[in-house]
């Protein structure tokens, strides 16, 4: 009998990338998505698209107890930063309460969660860099701060019930089917403006710093968290300011457009840059796509989607 998966988000950019790999496995999968911000067309035949919120218990409780799946992919969240100032209430029931729906419903049939977390947003601008999972999280928005008790919960319940839950901090994740019409994709955006000849704006000016980690890297990082329990921060190591990724994207694109340069967005980080040793000791897992190859990808993936509509 086919191993057991359920991946909430799983309609989503990264989420949809994860069911692609557990199918090539051989694994039953289930999808769990209110397709708010997915897209079901990404969810292949082979997979089960159960259409639900996760802040719903019932449904929620429901669909595992049918399922019961050997593993849980947790990417189900409000991710926006610039939504969670708007609304910290919603913020928190998706990514806090939801969480916990999910933990407990995963307990009653001994699943083990891999949850997926921020990096970025959650260590603050004062982190030293690159940044271990040891530092203590400084979030500067609602969301980085939800992020942080939902991992709290999943640690406890990991410890409470015996199961063995993982938390994977993600860098800036990019690649195809990232949506650029969102705050938190600046390939996408930045591929999108490329795309329709148009300026895009640069918040901070171009000097932000990010660890950007290519989508195919986290998907085998997810992977191998499978049983796992501590938390893993999952990137690169290696810094990249906001206007080289435009220079970057502009040459695969083979365009030069000059772009417009703001301010900091409220809640925005200046520079973010990630440790990931300890996935490699205990995981054996490390980044394999360098920055420029996985922009190019990107870009030829991206363009052939908005071809596509």
């Amino acid at each position: 009998m086919a191993a057991r998966a359920i991946v909430t988000g799983g309609a989503g950019f990264i989420g949809s990338h994860v069911v692609d790999a557990l199918l090539a496995e051989g694994c039953d999968v289930t999808v769990i998505d209110d397709l708010s911000s997915g897209d079901a067309r990404r969810v292949p035949a082979q997979a089960h698209l159960r259409e639900l919120d996760i802040v719903d218990r019932p449904a929620l409780d429901a669909v595992v107890a049918e399922v019961a799946p050997q593993t849980i992919f947790h990417l189900a969240a409000q991710a926006s930063v610039v939504a969670s100032l708007e609304d910290p209430v919603r913020d928190c029931d998706v990514n806090v309460k939801g969480t916990l729906h999910m933990l407990e419903a995963a307990a009653r049939c001994g699943a083990p969660v891999v949850f997926t977390s921020t990096g970025g947003a959650l260590y603050g601008d004062h982190a030293p860099r690159p940044t271990s999972e040891d530092y203590l999280p400084e979030p500067l928005s609602p969301y980085g701060a939800s992020k942080l008790a939902a991992e709290a919960y999943v640690n406890t319940w990991s410890q409470s019930k015996g199961i063995p839950n993982a938390v994977c901090r993600l860098g800036n994740v990019y690649g195809p089917r990232q949506n650029p019409h969102g705050e938190a994709g600046v390939v996408a955006i930045f591929s999108s403006h490329l795309y329709e000849d148009r300026a895009p704006k640069v918040y901070g000016h171009g000097k932000p710093t990010r660890d950007y980690v290519y989508v195919t890297d986290v998907v085998s990082a997810l992977l191998a968290a499978r049983g796992k329990a501590g938390t893993y921060n999952i990137a690169t190591g290696v810094q990249t300011d906001v206007i080289t990724v435009w220079r970057e994207l502009s040459e695969a694109a083979g365009k030069q457009i000059a772009p417009e340069l703001a301010d900091l967005r409220p809640g925005e980080l200046q520079n973010s840059c990630l440790d990931a040793s300890r996935a490699e000791r205990e995981l054996g897992w490390r980044a394999q796509v360098p920055i420029a190859q996985g922009l190019a990808l990107t870009y030829e993936a991206l363009v052939e989607e908005f071809a596509r509509g």
